[in-house]
């Protein structure tokens, strides 16, 4: 099953001018902490680009700067200095009202500990997502959540609470939460972190198959096993980048 995608074309990475330019582009991106005490480098001039329906993986140990890189990318945090381009929008530029706004729409985000709402079904917790990011009707709630559930192959889950359900099966809906508001890029911070290796695997499948329906996933890893699976990618080492790979 497809999964429409968005209608602006300057935002869809299916459409023709998207596929000539990478949907993301981050240019000399520096994080840095001052305090009176000390100055904190997190990250340190970071350029690279991500490919239009990429599985693009960010890569390194503990502490290499993979998380607050991610938080850039989403908006979540500011950088100090430097840019990203989400097709061709400077992120940075943008109010927090707007950026709120953009980021329900066009970003979904995966966090490693799922982050389901524990009074809320599997349902709920999706319909949540849709009235957030306000992209459609009331009445088109419920044909969403099922199509979102379906396509992680929890159609029959959809009433149980989180506390119900396998950690695997919590991360499904938590993808599922994501994919809601039909964004056109996937932000996952060590989505298989938490799981054992077989759920682990299941889930890493789920997300490169996502690529397959014109998104856009990037995911944050320590596990080189992890990395070398997708065709694009970055690792990072003290807040700098030591590699880029392209296939």
């Amino acid at each position: 099953m497809a999964i429409n995608p968005i209608n602006q074309e300057q935002q869809n990475p299916t459409s023709p001018q998207a596929a000539i330019a990478p949907l993301v582009q981050v240019e000399h991106l520096s994080r840095v902490i001052q305090t009176r005490a000390q100055k904190t480098t997190i990250l340190d001039d970071i350029s690279f680009q991500v490919p239009a329906r990429s599985l693009f993986a960010i890569n390194g140990p503990s502490g290499s700067g993979k998380s607050t890189l991610l938080n850039l990318l989403t908006g979540i945090d500011r950088p100090s200095s430097g840019r990203i381009l989400f097709a061709g929008h400077e992120v940075r530029r943008m109010s927090e009202n707007r950026l709120a706004k953009w980021r329900g729409q066009h970003v979904g985000i995966v966090f490693q500990f799922f982050q389901l709402i524990p009074t809320l079904t599997a349902q709920e917790n999706i319909q949540l997502a849709l009235e957030l990011g306000g992209t459609m009707p009331r009445r088109q709630w419920r044909k969403r959540t099922q199509e979102c559930l379906r396509l992680v192959k929890l159609e029959d889950y959809a009433n149980r609470l989180p506390s119900e359900l396998s950690g695997g099966q919590q991360q499904r809906v938590a993808i599922a939460r994501a994919l809601a508001n039909d964004p056109p890029v996937l932000v996952a911070d060590e989505p298989t972190g938490n799981l054992d290796s077989h759920t682990a695997s299941e889930i890493f499948d789920l997300l490169a198959m996502l690529t397959h329906q014109a998104k856009t996933v990037i995911y944050v890893t320590h596990d080189p096993r992890l990395a070398a699976r997708a065709k694009d990618g970055i690792e990072l080492m003290d807040g700098r980048l030591v590699s880029e790979s392209r296939q």
